[in-house]
């Protein structure tokens, strides 16, 4: 998906943190550093700190360097994966502040955190060995750009704007789980598949979902433009393809050549594409229920 002609984005909804390097981050939830968390399940060995070594950082090392995101334009939205993020996180707010309080709950943003390297969070370090993830102690959102090459060059997503999206609007959509109580109610340590862990994530891909299939839609009220164009089936194709790439099954496939569904913790390529598809073609949060479905 595009941005619309004429849209502007204000500065300062997204911090930034640049430098300090350190461990993986525990207790976050969302697109895990995927190489790790595949070993890890496979072996119960935590080598994120090998992979820091490897990447040239001692934790807890460099100071960072702490900014925030300026104005953007819906030009440099649609070409710059920094303005990208800013954009879809405004996007985001204004449909969940809409949506949210029409189904009887109040709605909060959370802290959004570009950072590089590694950074000190509520859920432990975040370092560059991690993916996209959200902290439910600190209400906030942690996602290291560069993990959209990795999506595309070792599991084989097509990439896209609307790909990058998908991965906001779900660590997003966990924050919707936080404010509705599926965080503090789910049993979020367990595996398998029928695991809450697993409905937590397909719950957050409907949500994902949801605001894709309605953000052409949303007004910006402060410049009176849609957010985004319409969405085409090779955008939507490209957020599948996100989706099928971050499945358990195609990760373990890649990583060890089998496939083990007793550790998974996120969901199969079908799953999660179909769950995404539920919110996108359903349009409301009920539909969005993974932990009333007959079967996922």
């Amino acid at each position: 998906m595009t941005f619309t002609e004429g849209g502007s984005f204000e500065g300062g909804r997204v911090k930034t943190s640049r430098g300090r390097r350190g461990a993986a981050a525990g207790g976050g939830v969302g697109l895990l550093a995927i190489a790790v968390y595949v070993i890890s399940q496979l072996t119960g060995v935590n080598l994120t700190p090998v992979v820091d070594a490897v990447q040239g950082g001692a934790p807890g090392a460099v100071q960072a360097t702490e900014s925030t995101l300026g104005t953007c334009s819906a030009a440099e939205a649609n070409s710059q994966r920094d303005c990208r993020l800013s954009a879809t996180v405004y996007a985001l707010d204004t449909y969940w502040a809409e949506t949210l309080p029409a189904n009887n709950l109040t709605f909060s943003q959370p802290d959004v955190w570009s950072f590089e390297s590694a950074m000190e969070t509520g859920c432990g370090t975040a370092s560059a060995s991690t993916g996209p993830f959200y902290c439910p102690p600190d209400k906030a959102i942690y996602i290291d750009l560069g993990f959209y090459d990795l999506l595309q060059s070792q599991y084989g997503a097509s990439g896209g704007a609307l790909a990058e999206m998908y991965v906001v609007a779900h660590e997003y959509g966990h924050h919707i789980q936080q404010i509705t109580g599926v965080m503090d109610q789910a049993n979020r340590q367990g595996t398998g598949a029928d695991s809450d862990s697993v409905k937590t994530e397909l719950q957050a891909d409907c949500y994902a979902g949801l605001w894709t299939g309605h953000a052409a839609t949303v007004v910006d009220p402060k410049t009176g433009v849609t957010f985004l164009n319409p969405i085409t089936q090779t955008e939507l194709s490209d957020a599948l393809s996100a989706a099928q790439a971050v499945g358990d099954d195609h990760i373990q496939q890649q990583s060890s050549g089998g496939v083990n569904p007793d550790t998974w913790t996120h969901g199969s390529s079908e799953e999660r594409q179909r769950w995404f598809m539920t919110g996108y073609t359903e349009g409301t949060i009920t539909a969005c229920d993974t932990f009333s479905a007959a079967s996922l």
